[in-house]
């Protein structure tokens, strides 16, 4: 089998695209034995080397000025929709096999886009979750909650495209189903020993440096003697900031670009996050969470999810203050955060390591249900 990606990360777009591209990829070149090829932008921020280093070859389109016009997720191709599927296109005949899947994962791409690369593979998979513009693909993985999921694609896909929704077809790395085994061993007791904080790996807005200012606040308070462990991206732009803030800390741990998260979320208590892709992995090990909105596409999962009880949800990243996160961590309780445990778990339920959402069938070939 062979697979091309069409994924972009910068400094704008983030890095959870890229991440959660390189999950499937590993996946389908260790469980299916397919050839795997990233095609991404020069972008500020671009994460092309890390895919390297995880053992695929990237395709690298050229980095352009931005043209002018391009406003929202529009911008985040840098050129226009058709610019980028001539550039795509011109990559692809540098491949000398045939094609067989297509995954594209931008919110900057629509059914324009698709078309024009339809007669050139042979299948395209897309990875959404806005549910904001058609599509022309044959399946579509919407891997987020949603508490009004039903239809919400009627329309955007074609009548054969299959659609895998919903956090039972998160792409998660064999170490999270490794963790969650191990996990049983540990029962959370809804006290606060260790914290984990990670914004994702770019933080624009950074929420990491407030966070750790508010935990330093909240560690001078009588009976607060937790440890924190901070985690930061190699797109994160304040990176040697927030180093020096943890630097001389004896409770706090600064790592970056870590390949151990779910060790660090399984030995974890509560973490301070944003939403987005980070959300499934914590819930999957049932870790409370303090959560900020850090993009607009965050806000309807982060309020989803709070309704049903796997996090609290503190607002958007320009509401969110140090006094905020002190007054959030205060009002929990040991009851709400074993509440919050068990409540991701159930979220959870049905995504087992055997479940293989990313192709229209099961790994012994079969199609999925």
């Amino acid at each position: 089998m062979r697979v091309v990606i069409r994924v972009d990360a910068s400094t704008v777009i983030g890095s959870g695209h890229v991440m959660r591209c390189l999950t499937l990829a590993e996946r389908l070149r260790d469980e299916r034995r397919a050839e795997v090829v990233f095609i991404s932008r020069e972008l500020p921020g671009h994460m092309m080397a890390l895919v390297r280093e995880r053992g695929f070859a990237v395709a690298e389109l050229p980095q352009v000025e931005p043209e002018s016009g391009l406003t929202g997720y529009a911008a985040w191709l840098t050129v226009r929709q058709a610019v980028d599927a001539k550039d795509t296109r011109a990559a692809l005949r540098g491949m000398t096999e045939p094609i067989d899947w297509l995954v594209v994962d931008s919110y900057a791409i629509d059914e324009c886009w698709e078309r024009a690369l339809r007669p050139h593979v042979r299948h395209i998979f897309v990875i959404d979750d806005l549910a904001n513009r058609k599509h022309d693909c044959d399946v579509l993985l919407d891997q987020n909650f949603h508490l009004q999921a039903e239809h919400r694609y009627a329309g955007l896909v074609p009548a054969h495209c299959r659609l895998l929704e919903g956090p039972q077809y998160a792409l998660l790395r064999r170490e999270f189903y490794t963790a969650r085994r191990q996990l049983r061993l540990r029962v959370r007791t809804g006290e606060i020993r260790q914290l984990l904080v990670f914004y994702g790996g770019a933080d624009r807005t950074d929420e990491t440096s407030k966070a750790i200012r508010a935990l330093q606040r909240l560690r001078q308070e009588p009976g607060w003697a937790f440890r924190a462990v901070v985690v930061v991206g190699r797109s994160n732009a304040q990176r040697e900031a927030v180093r020096q803030l943890c630097d001389g800390v004896a409770w706090l741990t600064y790592h970056c670009q870590v390949d151990n998260m779910a060790a660090l979320m399984a030995a974890s208590d509560l973490m301070l996050s944003a939403g987005g892709t980070t959300t499934w992995e914590r819930c999957y090990l049932g870790l409370p969470a303090l959560v900020t909105a850090v993009a607009d596409n965050q806000l309807p999962g982060c309020a989803d999810c709070a309704a049903v009880g796997v996090q609290t949800y503190v607002g958007r990243a320009a509401e969110v203050t140090e006094e905020t996160l002190l007054e959030a961590i205060g009002q929990l309780t040991s009851e709400q955060l074993q509440a919050q445990s068990a409540a991701g778990f159930r979220l959870m339920a049905g995504n087992t390591y055997t479940v293989a959402p990313y192709m229209p069938f099961m790994e012994d070939g079969s199609e999925a249900k």
